[in-house]
């Protein structure tokens, strides 16, 4: 197809973002565990981890995700005529989210929308996210908006895993003529066969982990896209230069933990080391020259070596990434949403004015395993600042609803995953756990009957500011 033909700056038109009303703190959760000060919070690099009680799902969180951006951008539910998830967080084998999602559909009379769900570990919102861009550009394109959603809710067994674990959801609303526009031409693809993470129990919301492939998975995978990136940037124009993180203005990754992210980016500064064939060693890479002949292979748990590129890149880090992990700070790592909480957290991190032409890369990263990288860029034309006010506006409510939330003590975050545990794939089932600490426009889980059937009911918000529950939102179909 000739460029020519494709339709004009191709990208994010909104994107809204949900995580749970409730958290643990990492600092007490490391004393309920026994695991030594600091552990959580310095090692991993985490402060806070939302989670879910039995009130809510992985439809639930899409259902409320959806609905706040449709609501939020005054837009008809006839405008949409692509609608993806990605998840990994299976609670019906056959029937997908998107189906639940229709009903919010239902009363505007619009059947008519592509997609379906799709799975790999964290990579399924990504994998989605691909299909809609290509849906727009390709023959197949009505005119319509595509619509994504990434979402899941990240739980482990109890063990020194749990305190990496997560939930909340994104949407985001692509089209043309966008604020936040993707470059093509340099997408980048690792795939690869390993079992660092996988759910073999169908009966368990649980994962089997191998926690030092997963690290080794994760980086390797990171290398071979950077590398393939920038490849194909510098065939593109995008970028010239021997060092691309002199030429990009952020990168933002998966965020299994915030102190992978930190040694992530020193990793890209390791590559444009090895890469450069005069590295500054007066500068940059003072110090490090005892590194230049260590391979890729030799390196990934070279503590030594991670500790100096880590220092050396420290600067530079908390200039072009830091900004992107509130969320993975504060909520924790919500698998197939993460990188796009990432993109939520760097738009809340600067103005309007700051954010016009800067320019991203993401790394996306599912266990399996598939992984990707790819880039974005601001508009810094001046018709647009409006179309990314909004954008930056659609997420103003972030920072206070996470001052909003409720804590919960360890011993009632580990007494609501045993309830968790319990009465998954349990039916008939009606929740018991209190509505009361929910958002206003959350959807929540009201009953399971007999056949696994699950009804919803919305939690919203009235005139005088009151929250009721309102009738009218509870879906007769929605189960």
């Amino acid at each position: 197809m000739d460029q020519n033909s494709w339709p004009k700056d191709v990208g994010i038109v909104a994107i809204e973002v949900y995580f749970p009303s409730q958290y643990v703190d990492q600092s007490e959760l490391e004393t309920f565990d026994g695991a030594s000060t600091g552990k959580y919070t310095i090692g991993l690099g985490q402060s806070k981890m939302g989670f879910c009680s039995d009130r809510e799902d992985i439809n639930s969180l899409c259902l409320t995700v959806v609905q706040n951006l449709i609501e939020k951008n005054n837009i008809s539910y006839n405008d949409i005529g692509r609608l993806e998830v990605g998840t990994e967080t299976i609670i019906d084998k056959s029937k997908s989210v998107k189906t639940v999602l229709m009903q919010l559909f239902e009363t505007s009379g619009n059947h008519d929308i592509e997609g379906i769900d799709t799975t790999n570990a964290c990579f399924g919102g990504t994998s989605a996210l691909f299909n809609a861009i290509n849906w727009i550009e390709s023959s197949s394109w009505d005119g319509r908006y595509a619509m994504v959603v990434a979402g899941d809710i990240a739980v482990y067994a109890t063990g020194n895993a749990r305190c990496t674990g997560g939930a909340g959801a994104v949407a985001m609303l692509l089209g043309p003529n966008s604020p936040l526009v993707f470059h093509r031409g340099v997408r980048s693809i690792y795939m690869q066969h390993a079992y660092d993470f996988y759910k073999p129990d169908l009966s368990s919301e649980y994962p089997v982990v191998d926690g030092k492939l997963s690290v080794q998975c994760y980086v390797n995978a990171l290398d071979k896209c950077y590398h393939m990136y920038k490849s194909k940037a510098k065939k593109m124009g995008i970028s010239d230069n021997k060092s691309l993180v002199d030429s990009i203005d952020s990168f933002i990754f998966h965020s299994p933990y915030c102190k992978l992210v930190q040694k992530s980016f020193a990793r890209l500064m390791l590559n444009d080391f090895w890469d450069d064939p005069d590295p500054d060693f007066a500068n940059r890479y003072h110090g490090l020259e005892k590194y230049r002949d260590v391979t890729p292979e030799n390196s990934i748990f070279n503590k030594d070596l991670e500790k100096d590129f880590m220092s050396s890149s420290k600067e530079l880090f908390e200039k072009k990434t830091k900004p992107s992990l509130l969320l993975a700070n504060q909520v924790g790592n919500m698998y197939t949403p993460s990188v796009y909480g990432g993109l939520v957290s760097y738009i809340l991190s600067h103005t309007t004015e700051e954010l016009q032409g800067k320019r991203i890369i993401l790394f996306s990263y599912g266990s399996g395993l598939a992984s990707a990288m790819f880039s974005l860029q601001f508009t810094k034309e001046d018709k647009m600042i409006y179309a990314l006010q909004q954008l930056k506006d659609n997420v103003s409510h972030v920072k206070s609803y996470l001052e909003k939330r409720t804590k919960c003590s360890p011993e009632t975050f580990s007494e609501m995953m045993k309830l968790r545990e319990e009465t998954h794939n349990s039916a008939p089932y009606t929740p018991v756990q209190s509505t009361d600490h929910l958002f206003p426009g959350t959807w929540y889980l009201t009953e399971i009957d007999s056949k696994h059937r699950r009804t919803y009911q919305r939690k919203q918000t009235v005139p005088n500011g009151n929250i009721c529950e309102v009738e009218t939102q509870v879906a007769k179909g929605i189960r």
